[in-house]
């Protein structure tokens, strides 16, 4: 996909991966909507970026992705200011054990509506021109992590929905493709809180320490150079890549006829 012209959609944008994905995207061509529930940081970044991309490249709305009213608002302001979604990323997320409802509302419910609604514009059957959605998993949707066992299914979850929903979208004629970024350890506010998050699984706190020795620490960037070639490969769809500090894999699954 050629990026200059288009119209990028990030959810979780103020801070971290989300903040990185923006950033790319800016300098790539693409014009950027930011969602975020944190208004300070949120205004803050985009008063950054404008100096560099100009003002009218980019717009900030306090936004909960919890709320599908309130996406869905966003999205429509995002259409009457630059007239299209060519992208949307759904990178917001948290871990917290302790609040596992709220763990799922957010990564998983959020990411299946704002799916939901922003194929309402994308859709060539409905009159769109098409788009990618770029949903971020994690290495914690491809294995087990005792650690943290509902925020391992909720990236399960954002996998298999993202696979299938690229598989439906090609059977259908869509013309959306649909991927999953499976970062491992990324240096965020969120992975540094994480351990204080785990609930009545804190005592594996330190379950992960010998994995995190090996593979390595990663800045968001990387994770969004990832997410770039998600975007420019427009033969990637139904993809889980996963993202290690110097390495990208696209993960290989079992045909469903094999099972």
């Amino acid at each position: 996909m050629a990026l200059k012209g288009k119209t990028a959609v990030v959810t979780g944008a103020a801070m971290g991966i989300g903040r990185a994905i923006t950033e790319i995207l800016l300098k790539n061509g693409t014009s950027v909507v930011l969602l975020d529930v944190n208004e300070g940081a949120g205004k803050s970044l985009k008063e950054t970026l404008d100096p560099q991309f100009g003002k009218d490249k980019s717009m900030f709305l306090s936004c909960n992705v919890e709320s599908e009213e309130q996406v869905k608002a966003a999205f429509q302001k995002t259409i009457q200011k630059f007239g299209r979604i060519d992208i949307l990323c759904n990178n917001a997320g948290i871990v917290d054990e302790e609040t596992w409802r709220k763990e799922i509302s957010i990564n998983v419910v959020s990411v299946v509506a704002a799916s939901f609604l922003a194929l309402d514009h994308m859709n060539k059957l409905k009159g769109g021109s098409g788009g990618h959605i770029i949903n971020m998993a994690s290495v914690a949707g491809l294995g087990a992590f005792p650690s943290s066992p509902v925020y391992v299914a909720t990236k399960h979850a954002v996998v298999g929905f993202t696979r299938s929903m690229a598989l439906a979208s090609s059977i259908s004629g869509y013309g959306v493709r649909f991927n999953a970024v499976c970062p491992f350890f990324v240096e965020t506010e969120m992975l540094k809180k994480s351990s204080q998050l785990m609930g009545q699984f804190s005592h594996l706190k330190d379950y992960n320490t010998p994995l995190l020795e090996r593979v390595g620490m990663m800045q968001p960037s990387v994770v969004a150079e990832a997410v770039l070639e998600l975007v420019m490969d427009e033969t990637k769809d139904g993809q889980a890549v996963m993202v290690k500090p110097k390495e990208r894999k696209y993960v290989t699954f079992p045909a469903v006829e094999d099972l």
